[in-house]
């Protein structure tokens, strides 16, 4: 019998094989006929599908079917196959089927999961049988099977129509949607073009600020529409011909003085004043009324107001307009910057009396070094009763906090009185806070900061060392922004045209000659980007002749620099050759055009260097000189900041040829110069 039942394993299970793989076969390919013809019922609406398509499930289970009988037989060859046979055969022979039941149990199995048939190796005489009867189980289980099927069918459809998308459209990106589990809100499916930028989420008073028109020779406000100006005041402005405010003054200077002297609107504490505006636009006016006006009822001299700027020469602009609105009123302006001996400063600052230290001063403008000079040096420097803390320029402060100058004013503002001083002090300070029936009680002196520049940065962190109290910024704005709702990052001069040179390194004197010479521009002012260049481009256009030209950078003494601009207001400078110094800020009368012989690597210099013309509703040039391989990079970066696009202006080389041979004569005098210079430099 075993000899039997070997005989009939290794003779005649090939040919069962073959005759149920085809039975098998075949009732699938019936089953898949019945399901699309009942498909096809169910959705009598929907169009027919191709034949091809149709034909796909039939072919792909005759593949599998053809691919399971070539593995069968490729096992039935494999030397495993044939060395487990004689083993069974020995093992028969000798009348053993219980050892042949456990060699079935320690032959290796091989299955497959997710709905599909195991594969047993055919190493027992019943394995066939019974993968039969499994087979013939499934085949006949309705439910589980039928939809294992259906969905083969549809990711073989769904697999179809993808390959069909990706070759109409290859470039596209697939989306991939989101796991099953996952909560979605809103479309998920999203193009790259539809996907916008996330903006930050600014404070309410940087995203809602206090708008102000641009445009000033539409907007201006005439003197007696301002009624809280003091009259005396509104008498000097109309000495000094000024019949109307611009749109920041008519707007900046209620709302400070709105704040009083002790106290703000309704006993609290006055808000800080942030001011964004473009450069010409009436700023230092806009704080230099308020404050002296806020003043002009003090009667024991004390500082009360301190003006921090930059550079010197702005400070010097900032002294001159403060002592012009406080003449005739009592009110003493004192500048601390350097120009006189530090014990000078100190002897303008106070005197020494039996009673102690008077103060000299009521309002101080200063620059941040030599200010912290003084409060760590000079006993006789007072800010405890300070009201008015200003800050001109106040990115540029903000991004270089030279010695730490804004902690140590605070700190110098909130200190405790002098035990024994000879002054007593009426009003106390105590540090920002809200209003409350302990503070009532007694009267407190506020410290209200203002804050003026023409590229005020809008990032909170920033902003934030400077410490301000419920901050309200007021920033311009033109008729169309405000019909469209929007805002510009940064505002330019009304009356600007803004133009830029391509050109090469070795002929830039060239234009530049050209621009003076050719187009004959009067009181320009000239940008460099470093001390050596301005002072090289000097030296070659005084050797070219026929311009009258000068430098201003800290090459020169401050004697030296006040000289220079004056000349260069006065009209005897037809060219102003200086570095960024003069870029912040200052009012230079007259200025009609601004060339940048160096592209400026910052939107902000750029910013800073063109609003030195254009100021005051008036028209004004500004030039760039753009090298081929800057160009690229600096108009992305005008269009980044939002600015309007530069026309391009070309000069043509027929333009330039009656200059080329004296212009070579000059740069060989130039190198001549340099060589003497540098051996002085030696000696």
């Amino acid at each position: 019998m075993a000899l039997f039942v070997v005989h009939r394993y290794l003779g005649d299970e090939d040919n069962d094989l073959k005759d149920h793989s085809q039975v098998l076969l075949q009732r699938l390919k019936e089953r898949v006929r019945a399901r699309q013809q009942q498909r096809q019922q169910q959705d009598d609406h929907m169009p027919a599908e191709s034949g091809p398509d149709n034909e796909m499930p039939d072919m792909d289970l005759e593949k599998e079917a053809k691919q399971k009988s070539k593995k069968r037989k490729q096992s039935e060859e494999s030397p495993f196959t044939e060395g487990h046979r004689k083993r069974k055969k020995k093992l028969a022979t000798e009348g053993g089927e219980g050892v042949e039941e456990k060699d079935d149990d320690l032959s290796p199995r091989r299955s497959k999961t997710s709905g599909k048939e195991s594969k047993t190796p055919q190493g027992r005489t019943d394995g066939g049988e019974g993968s039969e009867i499994k087979l013939a189980s499934q085949l006949e289980d309705d439910g589980s099977a039928g939809e294992r099927e259906d969905g083969a069918e549809a990711r073989a459809n769904e697999s179809h129509g993808e390959k069909e998308q990706m070759l109409k459209s290859p470039q596209e990106p697939k989306e991939t949607p989101p796991p099953p589990n996952t909560i979605v809100l809103g479309d998920w499916v999203l193009k790259a073009a539809q996907k916008k930028k996330v903006e930050p989420l600014l404070p309410r008073w940087l995203a809602e600020p206090k708008l102000v028109q641009r445009r000033i020779k539409e907007n201006v406000v005439p003197l007696q529409d301002v009624p809280v100006i003091h009259p005396k005041l509104r008498k000097k402005l109309q000495a000094n011909g000024i019949e109307s405010l611009f749109p920041v003054q008519a707007e900046v200077i209620p709302a400070i003085l709105e704040s009083g002297f002790l106290a703000g609107r309704g006993g609290y504490q006055p808000s800080d004043i942030c001011v964004s505006a473009p450069t010409g636009s009436g700023k230092t006016l806009a704080f230099v009324i308020p404050v002296v006006q806020a003043l002009l009822d003090r009667v024991v001299c004390r500082v009360r107001a301190l003006a921090v700027l930059p550079t010197k020469e702005l400070a010097q602009q900032v002294t001159k307009v403060f002592n012009i609105y406080t003449d005739g009123t009592g009110l003493k302006v004192v500048q601390l910057t350097g120009q006189k001996s530090f014990a000078k400063e100190q002897e303008s600052l106070a005197e020494e009396t039996l009673m102690g230290f008077r103060s000299l001063a009521d309002i101080v403008v200063a620059t941040p070094g030599r200010l912290v000079d003084h409060l760590q040096q000079s006993p006789q420097f007072s800010l405890k009763e300070l009201r008015f803390l200003i800050i001109d320029e106040a990115d540029r402060m903000i991004d270089n906090m030279h010695q730490d100058w804004l902690r140590q004013v605070v700190a110098a503002a909130h200190s405790a009185a002098e035990e024994g001083s000879g002054t007593p002090q009426l009003f106390r300070r105590a540090e920002q806070g809200p209003l409350t029936a302990a503070r009532a009680g007694c009267p407190h002196v506020p410290l209200q900061k203002l804050l003026f520049s023409a590229t005020l940065t809008r990032n909170p962190e920033k902003l934030q060392p400077l410490g301000l109290y419920r901050p309200r910024l007021f920033t311009p704005i033109s008729s169309e922004e405000k019909a469209m709702e929007t805002t510009k990052k940064y505002a330019l001069p009304e009356g600007l045209s803004q133009y830029y040179v391509p050109c090469n390194l070795r002929w830039k004197p060239l234009f530049l000659l050209h621009f003076l010479l050719r187009l004959k521009f009067s009181r320009v002012l000239c940008f460099t980007n470093s001390r050596d260049t301005s002072h090289r481009l000097f030296l070659l256009l005084q050797a070219f002749g026929g311009v009258n030209v000068a430098e201003f950078s800290s090459r020169l003494n401050p004697r030296q620099r006040k000289l220079t601009l004056k000349e260069f207001e006065q009209g005897k400078i037809q060219l102003l050759i200086s570095t960024d110094a003069t870029a912040r800020g200052i009012d230079i009368g007259g200025v009609k055009c601004v060339i940048s012989y160096d592209a400026p690597q910052f939107i902000r210099t750029y910013i800073h260097r063109v609003g030195r013309t254009a100021r005051a509703g008036k028209a004004g040039l500004a030039f760039t000189m753009v090298l081929k391989q800057q160009e690229r990079k600096f108009l992305k970066m005008l269009r980044e900041a939002g600015l309007p696009e530069l026309e391009q202006q070309l000069v043509k080389n027929t333009s330039l040829q009656p200059l080329l041979t004296q212009y070579e004569k000059a740069l060989a005098d130039l190198q001549k110069i340099m060589k003497e210079e540098r051996a002085e430099k030696r000696s």
